[in-house]
């Protein structure tokens, strides 16, 4: 009687992986072999067994297994080796189809299949199944394989884009229909199952339509330019430490996106899915980083506290860089979800020494970009609030706004922007301040036309500097976006759409700047 339960409990095993890939085929309805998660609902085998033991083990690797639909395991019959058998090549032939799609198994797995395939190889010849060579198929299993640990997740991106309206500053349109693509191949590495190492390399040609038009406010949110070289521009790594504590650290291209939740519904936040603008992704406050870490606490079930701190270049060991003595970010969030949608608000302090001054992260007017000038070192605090809520499952708002404080941390003669395209010298004074303002609303309304469909539009105020000391922007700029994406199919996305900004640059005497872009995604 042991041995029948060991064997069952094995022939349930190995046919789980098609259970787990192919959940949707049959249902508990019409399949006595509904689908059970726990070991613990198979009442008829004991815990002191060996077989349960082995298989619990297994059960929280793969995430699911075979059962009865009276949620026995049947152990008081026997399971023939003609059973045993056919679940045994099911499972070859499902870890084959999984191999194929770059889906890794553990190589003790590999190896527990090559030894019982070779036990049950007269059982499966008998059956007349191909069994003409197991061993070359185990290897095939364990060759085919990108790694037991590491899965490759890409993302292509093809874009065709142009502007349209005059040069900010002067009375022509110079911006040519451009064509770039950008490649990222993730390298996602997990060690215990619940971490996360993440190795990015990334390769793109995009030329700046931002230096075209003659401000940042037509900029997309894919347009790297790495002169079609390959970088490695991002590398962390997360990890739980406690049930409700998780730790991100990384040396290079950490960003707020990385640490905590932008808060915007995940259709939207995507560079090859979602909104196509800069500005129009998510919130700027999370367009910050460096190297750091940063930690998330889940207080309850629904409230989420992030804190974090990213250094501009703790890689470099020189005065007025490191760690610490350098650009740095220290941000805290604190978010509450609930079942149809999330609200936070979120901190951040920044300090931005002289020539390196990117107060917006590209977004905004230039004088937003660098209030006191780039030759001023800049300190910052953003208070910001976002949030999201789905209506129906077919409609869904999201928003976000921010205030910016902004301190100069020095003295002298700046240039600073003059909102038409030029630059004014302004003798800036050690602690003047000025005051930022930015916000969006948006509307998406995921399914329709198609699943997988996202139509969208956005309606923004790019951040503009109300009040200060030096220089304030002489008006408001308007951002207008609508987009589509089509969904081709589960790999390829095609978004064409468009967005029109009202006096660029925060001043009334430049010309309307329309963008027009057809982006092609492919997911992989």
């Amino acid at each position: 009687m042991f041995a029948n339960i060991a064997i069952a409990a094995i022939a349930v095993l190995l046919s789980a992986a098609i259970v787990q890939a192919e959940p949707d085929i049959n249902s508990s309805e019409n399949d006595p072999f509904a689908q059970v998660t726990s070991v613990s609902e198979l009442k008829d085998v004991e815990p002191s067994d060996w077989a349960f033991q082995a298989l619990r083990e297994l059960v929280e690797r793969y995430g699911c297994i075979a059962g009865y639909s009276d949620n026995t395991f049947r152990g008081d019959r026997a399971v023939s080796r003609w059973e045993f058998a056919a679940g045994l090549n099911a499972c070859l032939q499902q870890i084959e189809r999984l191999l194929q799609e770059n889906i890794a198994i553990a190589q003790q797995d590999a190896e527990t299949l090559q030894r019982l395939a070779k036990e049950f190889e007269t059982e499966l010849a008998t059956l007349g199944m191909r069994v003409d060579n197991l061993e070359s198929r185990v290897a095939f299993l364990e060759d085919r394989q990108f790694s037991t640990t590491t899965k490759l997740v890409a993302q292509t991106i093809w874009s065709v884009n142009d502007t349209f309206g005059n040069r900010i500053g002067e009375g022509s349109d110079e911006s040519q229909t451009q064509f770039a693509y950008r490649i990222r191949l993730n390298l996602e590495t997990s060690f215990t199952g619940e971490d996360l190492l993440r190795t990015r390399l990334q390769i793109s040609n995009f030329g700046s339509i931002a230096d075209v038009s003659g401000t940042n406010m037509t900029r997309l949110n894919y347009d790297d330019n790495s002169n079609n070289r390959v970088q490695i521009p991002h590398l962390l790594y997360r990890t739980p430490i406690a049930d409700n504590l998780a730790l991100t650290v990384g040396p290079t291209g950490v960003g707020y996106t990385d640490i905590t939740d932008t808060l915007t519904p995940p259709t939207i936040a995507d560079d090859g899915l979602g909104i196509p603008s800069k500005f129009g992704e998510y919130n700027l406050l999370y367009r910050r980083g460096g190297g750091g870490g940063a930690l998330n606490w889940n207080i309850t079930e629904d409230l989420l506290l992030t804190v974090g701190y990213l250094a501009g270049s703790p890689n470099d060991a020189e005065e007025g860089n490191g760690l610490f003595n350098g650009n740095y970010n220290a941000l805290a969030q604190l978010a509450y979800y609930w079942e149809s949608g999330v609200i936070g608000i979120a901190y951040s302090h920044s300090y931005l020494p002289k020539g390196e001054v990117n107060l917006t992260a590209d977004t905004g007017s230039f004088l937003a970009l660098e209030p006191f000038g780039d030759e001023i070192a800049t300190s910052s605090d953003f208070i910001t609030l976002q949030g999201y809520y789905r209506i129906t499952p077919n409609f869904q708002i999201h928003g976000w706004g921010g205030y910016i404080h902004a301190t100069a941390e020095g003295s002298g003669i700046s240039n600073i922007a003059d909102g038409i395209g030029g630059t004014t010298p302004l003798n800036v004074s050690d602690g003047d301040s000025a005051d930022l303002w930015y916000g969006a609303i948006g509307l998406t309304f995921p399914d329709v036309g198609g699943e997988g469909n996202l139509p969208g539009i956005l309606v923004g105020l790019p951040p503009q500097v109300t009040n200060s000391d030096v220089r304030e922007d002489r008006d408001t700029s308007y951002h207008l976006e609508a987009f589509y994406r089509f969904k081709i199919n589960d790999n390829i996305a095609i978004t064409p759409g468009f967005w029109v900004i009202l006096n660029p640059e925060n001043d009334s005497r430049n010309d309307t700047q329309w963008v027009g872009h057809l982006r092609t995604t492919f997911n992989f």
